[in-house]
């Protein structure tokens, strides 16, 4: 019996543990931390031996492969001992990839944008009527829905840490949103490792499959011919057209028109739920994908209008005193906040911080000084955002704990303002993960709105849940939970999820 080990106990190695169990081999799950009860349950459900607390290199090295969860870097010590043996190292999608019997799957990777996108598509598709499981980056594991259901689709959301263990894996349609530096500290301080990694989503496509990207990319524009492409090109755009014989989409006074064969939907963007530029793309790329999966352009059009804003990115959760408070905590790089800030329309206090990434802030900084009053930055270490923004900005306010920052933003802001949360950095300084520091600004405006601070009783509102798309509800039921503190332990907690 082939012996395999999977690492890390979070979301990904549960599903993955599970799987290799279903499937008749000798499995063990290593994590050098805590499991969190859920996924401890699950694993002792099926039988599925595991460890916490440390790492027995003995066991893991009788491996025949190991399984890595993506939040573990190659510097850490157990990758490296298993490196050193010889042992082929994959990641969950390259191991549940072998195991679809048929069924297809779409995968979303980018710098920004892929979550959005990610939960248009799968939105479409169950719209549609669809058998699709949403997975990868967020919905439920993606071995795990292999392991324990059937499905027609697989809608996975893919960070470059879920690429970089792919090798056979073959997505049959592939979106890119973009390039921008991000996660340089995982990949040696060079943005080309990173952008190496991201092209990995075209990996194995071959003629019957489709790969839809930005044509307005120049990271992605000059990558292009350094590939050998052989599957239908989709590419969309916003700043020049764009032609392809397969298919393409193009946005101009904000009606785009997405066309894949005979098929094509024109939609007003202006009717979506979910406003700005950087949303116009997510919708063009979300809607070449569903037309090359076969859905009827008219269900395209009707799920795009009725698609409600995903949860911490751009999420307006409330008002009071005139001011609008908006929750924009999964912006934890600088084209994100760059997305963000351009598409606000009124006077800003805008709070930043927290674990800096090797950010370059120099394409904030127009924006900042055209919309943004006031910066509150929020974390331990300020020093950087201070130095950086010092005379773009006409006041800034340093805050070393969260309640710190909320009440200098509140202060800051005037009737007619935009309180926004966008960080551009990671959240571990001060919080678990970026879920956790979103939900704690969504439930101070909501303490703050519900008491009627600083506002008269008919100007108190806040954005009723059912309006709200939660990341961890988009999947079927309770279970198809985005991860959660302690999932990620020792080395993996250091880049768990800001991806």
């Amino acid at each position: 019996m082939k012996n395999i080990v999977v690492l890390g106990g979070g979301i990904s190695g549960y599903g993955s543990a599970i799987l290799a169990k279903k499937k008749g081999f000798g499995v063990f799950l290593s994590d050098s931390g805590r499991i969190a009860d859920r996924y401890r349950a699950r694993l002792e459900e099926w039988q599925v031996p595991y460890e916490e607390g440390g790492h027995t290199l003995e066991r893991i090295l009788a491996a025949a492969e190991v399984i890595k969860s993506p939040g573990i870097p190659e510097t850490a010590p157990v990758v490296r001992a298993v490196r050193e043996a010889g042992i082929p190292i994959i990641s969950e999608i390259e191991f549940a990839g072998r195991y679809l019997d048929g069924a297809r799957t779409i995968c979303i990777t980018g710098s920004n944008g892929k979550t959005t996108t990610t939960s248009l598509v799968y939105k479409i598709l169950r719209d549609a009527g669809y058998n699709a499981a949403l997975g990868g980056n967020i919905g439920e594991s993606f071995a795990y829905s292999v392991a324990t259901g059937r499905y027609d689709w697989y809608v996975l959301e893919l960070s470059s840490f879920q690429l970089d263990g792919m090798y056979r894996f073959r997505a049959d349609i592939a979106i890119l949103t973009n390039i921008t530096p991000d996660h340089l500290d995982r990949y040696g301080h060079c943005f080309q490792n990173y952008v190496d990694a991201k092209m990995r989503i075209v990996r194995n496509q071959h003629s019957r499959c489709a790969f839809i990207y930005s044509a307005d990319d120049p990271v992605i524009a000059a990558e292009l011919p350094k590939y050998d492409l052989r599957m239908r090109e989709l590419p969309f755009a916003a700043k020049q057209a764009v032609a392809s014989g397969a298919g393409d989409a193009f946005l101009c006074d904000g009606r785009f028109t997405a066309a894949v064969g005979c098929a094509s939907v024109e939609v007003d963007t202006a009717k979506m739920r979910i406003g700005g530029l950087h949303n116009a793309y997510n919708a063009m790329a979300a809607a070449l994908a569903a037309l090359a999966a076969g859905v009827r352009p008219v269900q395209v059009r009707k799920s795009l209008y009725a698609f409600a804003p995903v949860e911490h990115r751009l999420e307006p959760v409330g008002e009071y005193g005139g001011v609008e408070w908006i929750n924009d905590s999964k912006a934890t790089n600088v084209d994100s906040v760059w997305y963000a800030l351009e598409s606000m329309k009124r006077p800003l206090v805008w709070i930043a911080g927290g674990t800096d990434k090797g950010n370059d802030y120099g394409p904030l900084k127009e924006f900042a000084r055209e919309k943004v009053h006031t910066l509150v930055c929020m974390g331990f270490d300020n020093e950087k955002l201070l130095g950086e923004f010092t005379g773009v900005v006409p006041r800034i306010v340093s805050a070393s704990s969260f309640g710190e920052a909320m009440e200098a933003a509140r202060r800051a802001a005037r009737p007619g303002d935009t309180v926004l949360l966008s960080p551009a950095c990671a959240s571990f300084d001060l919080f678990e993960n970026y879920e956790q520091r979103g939900r704690m600004f969504r439930q101070w405006v909501k303490d703050r709105a519900a008491d009627g601070a600083g506002a008269e009783p008919d100007a108190v509102r806040t954005v009723p849940e059912r309006d709200r798309v939660r990341e961890n509800d988009i999947g079927d039921g309770a279970d198809a939970a985005r991860r959660l503190p302690g999932d990620c332990t020792d080395a993996e907690m250091s880049v768990k999820n800001d991806a």
